[in-house]
């Protein structure tokens, strides 16, 4: 199961409880967390403290989900952009070739308070890209934010040979503070079917189903029904829409779609080389659709109406990933050698389970689970008069980030 996450915090501190935004009084709890915020707060003096320590707003989320046996796999942040990826311990060892990027869109590309962040991995075998975006603001620039979009999944990499684009994952989350908002009906009108819950007579009016009859690239994306209230824009520490001057109308603006790549063509040019082998690679794609499935289910999508900190509510997905795994052996098995104390050295043994690149610059280091930093942050932990503590290995080579888990004893000096 996946649960998702998109807030625009408004530069507001974390609140002190977040168990109903991450249902952890929910009786299944989630194998993975995606958690993408906009507008976190990124002040000149905040921002340098946050490059050396974690901001209020992940070390938050770590330390709730650590206790939990959750582990931080990757983090990425751009301005007021973050986002967030954490695994339930079971899962590590099959997640790999994690990367990591950014575009700006805000300044004409020069400034990052729009923009997208994204995390891309492999997951047993079935290539995730989830993609944090902030879009344009204001009514009038719907064909803006449409553009912003298609500039993101044309110009957005990856530093790695297969998957390198976006749109090349076998499944993509597009969400965030995507800005559209719903044109035309008064405000009198807007208020009436909200405060009815006939939220479905806004539906037709809203930019991003309006923009979808048009634009090819955004039909490849699915949404469940907004069933929900609009979670833009609220008057701070109430229930209560935009009371100002402005009165600002209620809006859909926070969003979480997904597109499941479509199976492969088979088609050849017979009269080219070129042509035989792009036809033979279309085949050999579509046999590993069929063979391991990915399917998807949206379980939940709705809002948390109780939080108040920021003018956006919260909005939650939670999915249910049905897929058959490519592998279910981790890469390198590793075990250490007798007791380990803190003032002799400790000895590890490793052995390939599985052929993988490596290098002269592979490594080997412990981890400690319930740890609040991330693997991108790693660094080896020198707190050795700790007795039966769970640890992970993490084994890097040229071309993957690989994770194994062990368990062992370190005694007590």
């Amino acid at each position: 199961m996946l649960h998702m996450v998109t807030w625009n915090v408004a530069t507001a501190d974390p609140p002190d409880d977040v168990s109903s935004l991450l249902h952890l009084n929910s009786p299944k709890s989630p194998d993975l967390y995606v958690i993408g915020l906009q507008e976190v707060y990124s002040g000149p003096l905040r921002f340098v403290s946050d490059s050396v320590f974690d901001d209020p707003w992940s070390h938050l989320l770590m330390s709730t989900l650590a206790s939990r046996e959750y582990v931080k796999v990757a983090s990425v942040r751009m301005q007021g952009l973050l986002l967030l990826f954490f695994s339930k311990l079971r899962h590590v060892p099959f997640i790999r070739d994690v990367r990591t990027t950014y575009t700006r869109t805000g300044m004409f590309g020069y400034w990052g308070n729009k923009g997208a962040v994204s995390v891309r991995l492999s997951f047993y075998g079935h290539t995730l890209c989830f993609l944090n975006c902030h879009l344009a603001a204001h009514m009038k620039y719907a064909t803006a934010r449409v553009n912003e979009f298609e500039y993101i999944m044309e110009t957005q990499t990856f530093e790695c040979e297969k998957d390198p684009s976006v749109l090349d994952h076998r499944l993509v989350f597009w969400f965030g503070d995507l800005n559209f908002r719903i044109q035309d009906h008064g405000m009198h009108f807007l208020r009436s079917s909200i405060n009815s819950q006939k939220y479905n007579l806004l539906w037709s009016n809203d930019q991003l189903m309006m923009m979808k009859k048009k634009v090819e690239a955004l039909q490849e994306f699915e949404e469940g029904p907004l069933d929900f209230q609009p979670t833009y824009k609220f008057d701070l520490n109430s229930d209560t829409y935009d009371s100002s001057g402005k009165k600002r109308k209620p809006a859909w603006t926070d969003r979480i779609l997904w597109r499941l790549r479509p199976k492969p063509s088979p088609r050849e040019d017979e009269g080219s080389d070129n042509g035989l082998k792009l036809g033979s690679a279309l085949l050999k794609e579509l046999d590993k659709f069929t063979e391991f499935p990915l399917k998807i289910t949206q379980e939940l999508y709705t809002s948390r109406m109780e939080y108040s900190i920021s003018d956006h509510k919260p909005v939650i997905g939670v999915f249910s990933l049905e897929l058959r795994k490519m592998y279910e052996t981790p890469l390198v098995r590793l075990w250490p050698e007798g007791d380990w104390s803190a003032d002799i050295d400790a000895i590890v043994f490793y052995s390939p389970q599985q052929p993988f690149p490596s290098s002269s610059w592979d490594w080997i280091g412990l981890y400690k689970v319930g740890s609040q930093t991330s693997f991108s942050q790693y660094t080896v932990t020198t707190d050795l008069y700790l007795a039966s503590v769970y640890f992970l290995f993490i084994c890097m080579s040229e071309c993957a980030l690989l994770f194994v888990t062990v368990t062992f004893c370190i005694l007590d000096k």
